[in-house]
């Protein structure tokens, strides 16, 4: 079928005609999942392994802008369902993905976000296998807005959990932090800020299989999306009962990120990421897991920002490049810029 018109109307989500062309030409027509059906169908030789779990994630992105540099929404919807996935040491599989599409949005914007997802599928070596639309009133929403949910396999013997992190352990990032909020905050124009920056948005599925395999006792994974870093590890270290120590000069910051920060009154540290992932090794293979990372390409910039402790009287803290240390808490309120 032939889609003549250039925005989306109230008739493309009214369940006739107006709406199966739009379904085939823009979504069909790209993702190509087998049939046309209201459920996927899905096999895969890893579920008869004894022992393979099914893991199960879903997420719904409301981004503003909906491009920007490095990526859209799109992409960010693919990256942040197969990241999950990952972290919980599963290798992701099936995609479905959802539509909320506000009337009068362009067709032709559709057009690339769609293309901008079933790019970013094949890199993560995902299937986008069902999904839906939904065509909403002028106003009714920010032009559109995506749930992707998740299914993978995680193999016989993985057990990632943040409740095994012990006192000397080893924390990694893949890369560098903040950069995604950083860039959603200048995308945005609201500062009258410029900078060259890009959104870190990457599928970390390959990143994530090879520091298994490198580190087969790691202990936990989280990527580091809402909240940024600091949350992260609050959240990990309530869990396993232990306190994490972070080093200041090993935290991979880049210079525009942090005087961006410093203008704004902003830390870096609370800053969403879409591409970096924080993982907890041993200390014995905290050296293979890093050499892994950096042999892939969404790992280049790892490194080792800090190590797991005894329990104290706080969670997390920081220790400063001029030797002292400082309280990293949990976010509390609203941080800026706002990403979904």
């Amino acid at each position: 079928m032939t889609l003549r018109e250039e925005r989306v109307t109230l008739a493309h989500g009214g369940g006739g005609k107006a709406m199966r062309e739009l379904i085939e030409s823009v979504f069909l027509s790209v993702f190509a999942p087998p049939g046309m059906e209201d459920q996927a169908r899905l096999t895969e030789a890893a579920l008869q392994e004894p022992g393979a779990r099914l893991a199960f994630t879903t997420d719904s992105f409301v981004v503003t802008p909906v491009e920007f540099p490095g990526g859209d929404i799109g992409k960010l919807a693919v990256c942040g369902t197969v990241n999950d996935l990952a972290v919980g040491g599963a290798r992701p599989l099936w995609l479905s993905a959802s539509f909320i599409i506000e009337e009068g949005c362009e067709i032709a914007l559709l057009r690339r976000l769609v293309a901008s997802m079933a790019a970013e599928a094949a890199v993560a070596g995902v299937r986008i296998v069902t999904g839906d639309t939904k065509v909403v009133n002028r106003g009714a929403c920010d032009q559109v807005y995506i749930t992707t949910s998740g299914i993978g396999v995680i193999a016989p013997g993985r057990d990632l959990d943040a409740r095994r992190i012990r006192p000397g352990d080893v924390a990694l990032v893949n890369g560098v932090l903040g950069d995604h909020g950083a860039t959603i905050l200048a995308a945005r124009g609201d500062m009258m800020l410029s900078a060259d920056l890009q959104s870190d948005c990457q599928s970390l599925g390959a990143l994530m299989e090879a520091v298994l395999r490198a580190a087969p006792d790691t202990r936990c994974a989280r990527d580091a999306t809402r909240g940024g870093l600091a949350s992260t590890l609050n959240e990990l270290a309530e869990a396993a009962g232990v306190s994490v120590e972070l080093d200041e000069t090993a935290l991979p910051l880049r210079p525009e990120v942090k005087g961006m920060c410093e203008i704004l009154g902003l830390d870096p540290l609370y800053l969403a990421n879409e591409g970096t992932l924080v993982t907890f090794v041993p200390a014995d293979q905290a050296e293979a897991a890093l050499a892994a990372m950096r042999a892939t390409k969404a790992g280049q910039g790892a490194c080792i920002i800090g190590r797991a402790t005894e329990a104290g009287a706080v969670p997390v803290t920081l220790r400063t490049a001029f030797g002292g240390s400082r309280i990293v808490d949990m976010l509390v309120g609203e941080q800026l810029p706002r990403i979904c």
